[in-house]
């Protein structure tokens, strides 16, 4: 059976759709060039580092990992075939009957070559691809993947790590999609990027079998209006999808969806600014999420797999993941879409070696003092962006990033840097992340190094007491906690590591508990309204997950997770709740950032 069968782009499908994952030929080079020999058989969408893959081999900066493979094109006849990549980690070319059909640089992202000319119309047709991989010796984007992992870095991995596929379309087709939801108005505006000259489109929406909206118009701009009594909004407890069709004269057809719901910062009934969903002010109690699998690394071991760990964290109380560092497969994303799950997502970090005893040690020791250091040209060389070029790069990967994930409305919030990682000018990517998508929330600068801006003063706290004050923006914990328990039979590695540590469930549960209900739950009524805790799943030596490695197991006992979960939940009503007559609070004074 393929790995990873489904079609993995739901929020763009087709009907056409061949899985190229499964068994194919690779080889480890020093060289470019088509290796002449063949070492063995990768599992694809395996990365070679990860024990799913059957290689076990750590890509070494400077080498070449070679794939082969025999394909059948699509079925049918006419139109252009494409070949499609979810994502290869991190600088691929790719060749097709030893004709060079293109290339691509980014880690994290999906791209796709047109190889209908490359193709033998009968016979046999064969697929090659050279991947080169620098991981943390280049200024590439790479999340947390060292080359010596250890403490809160992890094994690297490289090559293709998410599905690949074939799709025969017709000359002219739909290349990417916006949609643009207001749930006040019930207008929904449609952009459709289209191969070719411009054309007209007619558009569909459906839900529950029944039309509920259509049009005729260009395809690059189009408005459809859904009636008062058809308007549903998206919510974790009533995640309502409208299912979109576009088709394209020429006979394209996509099937995609939407949902009406917003985002905004808006103050409470006491003044004090808060998150809000749809209008109303919601307390996200969510984990951090760095997406790393025991088996496959970057890449979940199926698609139930995925399903799984978000419900779990659902089934917990939570009802946000801080996507850190990492983009994931787009199948992820639809799964938060439909179950109801928020998400902030990271940019992912890069640029050059970041020295620890800034970015790590030092401002944590006098992050009272530091966190609000400029991040001003001077400073980007320590910052790793003292390259122009990794500048650059980043800037254009912020903006696909926008343009691939941007359909998913369980996303609202994107994060432009954390901890300094790689930061330069946030206030620039701010600008931009809001030009790109005026409906989410921005993050600019996560942790330190903070400008400013965005609508959230977003605070990480592993070591000091916790105190916040309201201000113009909306407080938010976008990190803390990290409690560690190497539980036994569940961990990978010997050594552990964490941010504070616990001996048994039982003490976990009880630290947990404390930090919950005697740190965090005061901040409430002063103002703090997100929570992120550290994290979801253990990660090789980093075992302060609620659950194992393996997703089996929840660390701390889990009615006493879901109880402190609904006590946070319910202070937080009552304390944005209109103030009663004779009701006596503390009161914040207004800190003006």
């Amino acid at each position: 059976m393929l790995p990873l069968p489904e079609y993995p782009r739901p929020a763009l499908r087709r009907e056409s759709f061949v899985n190229l994952n499964g068994l194919w030929e690779y080889a480890i080079t020093d060289s470019a060039q088509l290796p002449r020999q063949f070492e063995g058989e990768i599992l694809v969408p395996y990365s070679p580092e990860a024990p799913a893959s059957g290689v076990g081999r750590v890509l070494q900066p400077g080498q070449w990992l070679h794939y082969r493979r025999a394909f059948a094109p699509p079925a049918g006849e006419g139109g252009r075939v494409l070949l499609q990549f979810g994502a290869v980690d991190y600088e691929c070319i790719v060749s097709v009957n030893g004709r060079l059909a293109g290339g691509h640089r980014g880690g994290y992202l999906p791209f796709a070559l047109d190889i209908t000319d490359l193709l033998n119309p009968a016979g046999e047709n064969w697929l090659w691809a050279a991947v080169q991989d620098p991981t943390d010796q280049g200024t590439q984007a790479r999340g947390n993947q060292k080359l010596a992992p250890g403490g809160m870095y992890y094994t690297p991995q490289s090559g293709i790590w998410q599905t690949v596929w074939l799709e025969r379309v017709p000359a002219q087709y739909i290349q990417s999609l916006t949609v643009r939801a207001d749930p006040d108005s019930g207008r929904v505006e449609l952009g459709c990027e289209i191969s070719g000259d411009p054309s007209e489109c007619r558009a569909e929406i459906w839900a529950e079998g029944q039309l509920l909206a259509e049009a005729e118009g260009p395809a690059e701009q189009l408005v459809l209006e859904l009636a008062p009594e058809k308007r549903r909004l998206w919510s974790p407890e009533d995640p309502f999808l409208y299912d979109l069709t576009l088709t394209l004269p020429g006979g394209d057809r996509v099937e995609s969806y939407f949902a009406l719901r917003s985002v905004t910062v808006q103050p409470d009934a006491r003044g004090i600014l808060r998150l809000c969903l749809n209008g109303q002010p919601r307390l996200l109690c969510g984990l951090l999420d760095q997406g790393y699998w025991p088996q496959g690394l970057y890449t979940p071991p199926s698609d139930e797999a995925m399903v799984q760990e978000i419900r779990a964290a659902k089934e917990l109380g939570f009802d946000l993941l801080r996507k850190h560092a990492k983009i994931e497969p787009q199948r992820w994303y639809y799964h938060c879409d439909r179950l109801g799950m928020l998400v902030w997502q990271d940019a992912v970090n890069g640029g050059g070696k970041y020295p620890a005893w800034l970015v790590t040690y030092l401002i944590n020791i006098f992050q009272p003092i530091l966190r609000r250091l400029p991040d001003a040209a001077p400073l980007w060389p320590l910052l790793g962006r003292g390259s122009e070029a990794s500048r650059a790069e980043y800037a254009a990967e912020l903006e696909e990033m926008v343009k691939v994930l941007g359909l998913h409305p369980s996303i609202c919030c994107w994060v432009a840097f954390n901890e300094g990682w790689g930061q330069f000018d946030a206030a620039g990517a701010e600008k931009k992340l809001r030009a790109l998508d005026p409906t989410r929330l921005v993050d600019p600068a996560s942790g330190w190094f903070d400008q400013g801006g965005g609508e959230l003063d977003s605070i990480h706290n592993y070591f000091y007491p916790l105190r916040v004050k309201p201000g113009r923006r909306a407080v938010v914990l976008s990190e803390y906690g990290g409690i560690s328990w190497p539980m036994p039979g569940h961990t990978t590695r010997e050594k552990s590591y964490g941010y504070g540590a616990a001996k048994s469930r039982a003490e976990l549960t009880q630290k947990y508990k404390k930090l919950m209900l005697g740190s965090v739950l005061p901040q409430l009524r002063r103002g703090l309204s997100a929570l992120v805790y550290t994290q979801l799943t253990d990660i090789e030596e980093e075992v302060n997950g609620i659950l194992t490695a393996d997703r089996s197991v929840i660390k701390p006992d889990a009615t006493a997770v879901r109880s402190v979960n609904g006590a946070l939940r319910a202070e937080f009503a009552r304390c944005t709740a209109p103030e009663a007559p004779g009701e006596r609070e503390e009161k914040e004074p207004t800190c003006r950032q």
